[in-house]
């Protein structure tokens, strides 16, 4: 791998930078594999089944982190599909961190995931706030969007809306939001090890495009912030001008109070304090095991506690011969049944008035958890509604072994013996992956096509 000169020549001056070191694990051919557990599934003695002796040392920074000895292929993993660990670059979970000693994650907060996709974000903040908590999970690029909502369903949670939004939508939220998080596009050179393709993408020139554009998306999100929030911005950059130069310009720019974090001295991670009083933490790949990554906290001290907005109902609530219908299918305490055309979603009921105002001021394009669809006085349920845990006791269900479960989930008919007709939720070592209808001569997969494994083992 020949690193670009010019950004070896860049961060010379860069705190923490060692040149010999940098360029020979870059040029080592080593790979970091790290995933995150999902608690909503998994508790932390079960780790995961499916990976057994391969679940190596904790991240850290991380609860719910871990490396694993050697990647393993998760396409082939049902557990993976189903929504039990997310895989993610460890550095990036030190967002934990950022949250935990900023926040006081036990109480309702609402956060803003504001650059949101693929999801490992979104999943992780998801995993840390609690039950009563409001997160929106933003992407601007409407294919990313989608492949967002499809993570957030297969995590199983219903606390989470998914926008799709530029960052100057969310100025209609004024004073609305408790934490924003801004994952910034950015040069990408903190990849290279991971994608070494990163490096056709990467000059200078790119550099100072990308620092405009995360001076432009943090100055539009900014209103949104309510008065003592907390704003948390990464990048997966070395560069000064994306990292230090932008807290510096959001000491001038804006009222605000930088937050210096406690780092254990074992993990590290370099310590930076810019020229206006801020700080930064950043993420060598010869000094930690992880990629590069750049990340910083301010508190905001200007705007509103709270603003109060006037909220058009724009939903239709179920009738009670429909929840009765609905109730046969799901647990349904706590939840508000909403009806949009014929499609059925259950709301937090403490939420509902939050979700109807997203409703108003933005692009939602997913919400709490589809039930499913209402035809001919009948619910057709919906993937999301298997992923989500919400499932009802009497659903029947039936386990599949390994390669029923593969066969499952590329798709393919399905020959199960001795199994009663009707809808079933399917099942891997105990965790749902979707659902299927067994009729008299044959089994319906109905697994989602868009989601299916396309490889053949």
């Amino acid at each position: 791998m020949q690193l670009p000169q010019a950004l070896l020549k860049s961060l010379k001056d860069v705190k923490g930078f060692d040149k010999e070191a940098f360029e020979k694990v870059h040029t080592s051919g080593e790979q970091i594999t790290s995933i995150r557990i999902n608690p909503l599934k998994l508790s932390g003695s079960s780790k995961v089944p499916s990976l057994g002796g391969n679940l190596g040392k904790a991240v850290p920074w991380s609860e719910f982190g871990y490396y694993l000895n050697q990647r393993p292929s998760f396409t082939f993993d049902p557990l993976f599909h189903a929504g039990c660990y997310y895989v993610q670059e460890a550095s990036s979970m030190f967002l934990e961190q950022a949250l935990k000693q900023t926040v006081d994650l036990s109480q309702p907060l609402k956060i803003l995931d504001l650059s949101a996709a693929p999801g490992g974000k979104s999943t992780h903040i998801q995993s840390l706030i609690s039950k009563e908590s409001l997160l929106v999970s933003n992407e601007v690029i409407r294919s990313r969007a989608n492949i967002l909502k499809d993570n957030i369903i297969k995590w199983g949670c219903n606390n989470v809306v998914v926008t799709n939004n530029d960052p100057k939508d969310f100025a209609r939220l004024e004073n609305y939001f408790d934490v924003i998080v801004i994952d910034a596009p950015c040069s990408g050179s903190g990849l290279f090890r991971r994608e070494p393709e990163a490096m056709e993408e990467w000059s200078p020139n790119n550099i100072q495009l990308c620092s405009q554009r995360q001076q432009r998306i943090l100055a539009d999100s900014w209103p949104a912030l309510k008065k003592d929030g907390v704003l948390i911005y990464s990048t997966c950059s070395y560069s000064k001008e994306e990292d230090e130069e932008i807290v510096d310009w959001m000491m001038e720019q804006f009222r605000v109070t930088g937050y210096e974090l406690r780092v254990d001295k074992d993990w590290n991670i370099v310590e930076v304090k810019t020229k206006n009083g801020g700080y930064g933490y950043r993420f060598f790949p010869d000094r930690v095991r992880g990629e590069g990554f750049f990340i910083a906290c301010f508190r905001k001290n200007e705007g509103e506690e709270e603003s109060f907005f006037k909220i058009k109902d724009k939903v239709e609530r179920l009738n009670k011969k429909e929840k009765r219908i609905v109730e046969k299918w799901m647990m349904t305490d706590g939840l508000e049944l909403i009806k949009y055309q014929d499609t059925v979603y259950a709301w937090p009921f403490h939420l509902v008035d939050d979700f109807n105002l997203l409703l108003n001021k933005l692009r939602v394009i997913y919400s709490g958890t589809i039930a499913g669809e209402l035809v001919r006085d009948k619910l057709v349920p919906h993937h999301a509604l298997a992923m989500s845990g919400l499932v009802a006791e009497a659903i029947p269900q039936i386990a599949l072994n390994y390669e029923q479960a593969i066969e499952y989930l590329q798709k393919k008919d399905l020959k199960l013996q001795n199994t009663e007709t009707g809808w079933q939720l399917v099942t891997y070592k105990g965790y749902a992956l979707g659902r299927i209808n067994v009729l008299p001569n044959r089994v319906n997969n109905y697994y989602p096509k868009e989601l299916r494994i396309l490889k053949e083992r």
